[in-house]
């Protein structure tokens, strides 16, 4: 029986990969309580600011009160400028480090004119890191190793978002509370373009999971 005074964990896997031209970021949508599913279908994507975005994993309160500061703190950063993918990950460092009880790990991305397509990590303890390919989540060290055999440092925006969807897609299979498919973010200088591939291969929402694999083989 689901306790529902556990605490909730954003139970699977949050991943980033930064391609010629811009990200891709992708997330699975679970919440779990334990081994039990609190919430099959929840969003872990939160945007900062235009063409900023960030992807939670870990304890859902945590890295959901993270981005709400940053949201109300963000004035700091927009003096007369678009907010920088780096300003704002500086700025979510600086939240979480402060708040030493925070259990998460999260992922700013984004793209703009004048860094181009860049990606943190922020790891637990308020680590930053700028990152080619980042993970957070369920089995993070495997998956480290997954991602690293396959990326290269020129990428299209399909390969990354081929790449993000495996990684992501592997959690979800050998994870027990692993949601219903995964959402991928692609952000470069023509805006942001949001995908959905369910986990059923009959769905007829989109191109199905399994048809984006098949496709980089």
């Amino acid at each position: 029986m689901m306790n529902v005074n556990a605490p909730q964990s954003m139970a699977s896997i949050v991943a980033g990969v930064a391609y010629n031209g811009g990200v891709v970021l992708g997330a699975d949508y679970v919440t779990g309580t334990g081994i039990d599913v609190a919430n099959p279908e929840s969003d872990r994507i939160t945007e900062l600011a235009d063409k900023v975005y960030i992807f939670h994993s870990g304890s859902a309160a945590d890295s959901q009160i993270v981005s709400e500061f940053f949201l109300r703190k963000k004035h700091i950063i927009q003096i007369g400028q678009p907010v920088t993918v780096k300003a704002a990950a500086n700025l979510i460092e600086e939240i979480y480090y402060s708040n030493s009880r925070v259990e998460a790990n999260l992922i700013v991305g984004g793209w703009n004119k004048l860094e181009g397509g860049k990606i943190y990590g922020i790891h637990c303890g308020g680590v930053l890191i700028e990152e080619q390919f980042a993970v957070g989540g369920y089995g993070t060290n495997y998956l480290y190793g997954l991602i690293n055999e396959p990326w290269k440092e020129v990428m299209t925006k399909e390969e990354a978002e081929q790449l993000v969807a495996k990684v992501v897609s592997i959690a979800i299979a050998r994870h027990g509370v692993g949601g219903v498919g995964v959402r991928t973010v692609i952000i470069n200088s023509e805006g942001v373009t949001m995908n959905f591939y369910p986990i059923d291969d009959e769905s007829e929402q989109q191109n199905s999971l399994f048809d984006l694999l098949n496709a980089g083989r």
